[in-house]
């Protein structure tokens, strides 16, 4: 495409990989095939993955998102959201006889499990991550009398422990990854005993999408992130962008969001998306600016993904059953 801007040197780099991750991916599967098997309606708590654009589709299908438990009928069908909840919320479940799938990411059912072995061993677990974060409340609930959470560096001045040898951190899977590890090393100076836990928690795909987002925002004047304002990992990956040396960067949750005035001047713009993120949002982007005159997008490789999670046990049952009869 022939690009008329009077602007030498004018392009667009996208981020690959970008966009859905394992997570993701499986927990939309999970309310698209509870709608197919059992019909509508399908009751999720709270969003299902932080997009709206996702949330708004499914909704047209028959799911209803609701904030608490409470809100479903009794003997109804609930999926717990890929951010993953406490302890009491699946108490409460049962008490209230509702059929429960869970749709846990299980990168997050992993640090679930990591808080509870600190805890059985008496350790003070520091959770990195951000305060009301569905993630947090859930990791938190495993083992609150543990835990207790430290947003970031000016934080751990406060951190009151039983016992600086007895102490271990967790994190947020959906952190900046440098952000924590500078998180990590001010608790360190205050806890020389700091125990790491077993495996790195900031997952996979959040890492991939922060060094590919490192790799397209050098020497950018334009960074666009599509994603969600509740997306942790989209809105981190602005923030990325920046600290990596774009000139600018903005968060949005489709194509009708860019201001034009961001363009004024540009001519290397970035594109991305955070891990919740439909592919057909970033196309619409691409389409934007397009439009505007930049060429056809170069996509950028910086790491390959093939991970696949199977669909909650509790749904691969009934399919399983359904396809029997």
């Amino acid at each position: 495409m022939s690009v008329d801007l009077g602007m030498p040197g004018t392009g667009v780099r996208l981020a690959a990989p970008r966009g859905y991750c394992a997570g993701v991916d499986r927990a939309v599967i999970t309310v698209e095939k509870a709608l197919d098997l059992y019909g509508a309606p399908v009751y999720v708590r709270k969003q299902i993955v932080h997009n709206k654009h996702v949330v708004s589709d499914l909704e047209s299908r028959g799911a209803v998102f609701v904030e608490e438990l409470g809100e479903v009928p009794e003997g109804a069908t609930v999926i717990f959201s890929a951010h993953g909840v406490s302890p009491a919320v699946h108490a409460e479940a049962r008490a209230r006889g509702l059929k429960t799938i869970d749709a846990t990411c299980p990168l997050v059912t992993k640090v679930h499990h990591e808080a509870k072995r600190f805890a059985n061993d008496d350790y003070d677990i520091l959770l990195i991550g951000h305060a009301g974060h569905e993630e947090v409340e859930g990791t938190s609930g495993e083992a609150p009398e543990h835990i207790q959470l430290v947003q970031g560096p000016d934080d751990v001045a406060d951190i009151v422990v039983r016992d600086p040898s007895k102490v271990a951190w967790l994190s947020q899977t959906t952190l900046s990854v440098d952000e924590t590890l500078e998180t990590v090393e001010a608790i360190r100076k205050r806890f020389p005993e700091l125990i790491d836990p077993p495996s790195d928690d900031i997952c996979y795909a959040t890492q991939n999408r922060q060094l590919a987002v490192k790799e397209i925002a050098h020497n950018a004047d334009l960074v666009i992130v599509v994603g969600s304002a509740n997306s942790s990992n989209s809105v981190r990956l602005a923030e990325v962008a920046l600290e990596a040396g774009a000139k600018a960067a903005h968060r949005v949750d489709d194509a009708g969001e860019i201001d034009d005035a961001w363009l004024e001047g540009v001519q290397k713009v970035s594109v991305t998306s955070g891990a919740s993120v439909p592919e057909a949002l970033v196309d619409g982007v691409l389409a934007y600016l397009s439009e505007k005159g930049y060429p056809d997008a170069e996509a950028v490789h910086s790491a390959e993904e093939s991970l696949i999670f199977a669909l909650p046990p509790e749904l691969r049952r009934d399919l399983r059953a359904t396809a029997r009869s």
